[in-house]
């Protein structure tokens, strides 16, 4: 099971920046369970949807080939709480970016009033360093889609974000030379 913790991206430009949205429910079982009688949702998950929203960004400025695992976290700054009835707006910032991985730069607003500031560290893993089971083929495009990124996205030359072919599924051209052979 993979949990989402941004409901989708109101922008989000390849190579530099990505925007999401967190509409906080009171309907989300976790909030229960931090603080009885006080539903706030915990700074960690926050820092999990940030994450999130900025590991799919590093992701997919590398066409999605690399394995991309959230490595450090330099900062995280909280400037107020969160709490049912709440959006937050993730903006996340690709610092810089090389073979190892990359540093993302990041804030949480509350409408106008700044919720977080957070420094996330990535790291790039090798195929020999990791589980395949845990880097399913084509689930970060997936998850992409389901979150609205291909739908509000630009790509780095300013045209649009075109959705590379999902690995998982095969496409219209292998399925016709299948049918031609």
């Amino acid at each position: 099971m993979r949990w989402y913790w941004i409901d989708r991206y109101i922008e989000f430009e390849s190579g530099r920046r990505a925007k999401a949205l967190k509409a906080i429910s009171a309907a989300e079982d976790h909030l229960h369970d931090h603080f009885p009688d006080y539903p706030m949702i915990p700074n960690a998950l926050v820092i999990e949807g940030i994450a999130q929203t900025g590991g799919l960004l590093v992701c997919e400025q590398h066409n999605f080939a690399v394995k991309v695992v959230l490595a450090k976290i330099p900062k995280a700054r909280f400037h107020c709480e969160a709490v049912p009835g709440d959006v937050l707006t993730y903006t996340t910032t690709i610092e810089y970016s090389h073979a190892d991985g990359a540093m993302v730069s990041a804030t949480s607003h509350k409408g106008d009033v700044l919720h977080a500031e957070v420094e996330l560290m990535f790291a790039h893993l090798a195929d020999d360093q990791v589980s395949q089971a845990l880097f399913e083929p084509g689930s970060y495009v997936r998850m992409m889609r389901m979150l609205g990124a291909f739908d509000v996205g630009r790509a780095a030359d300013g045209g649009p974000l075109v959705e590379p072919p999902d690995p998982a599924t095969p496409t219209e051209q292998s399925e016709n030379s299948q049918d031609a052979g």
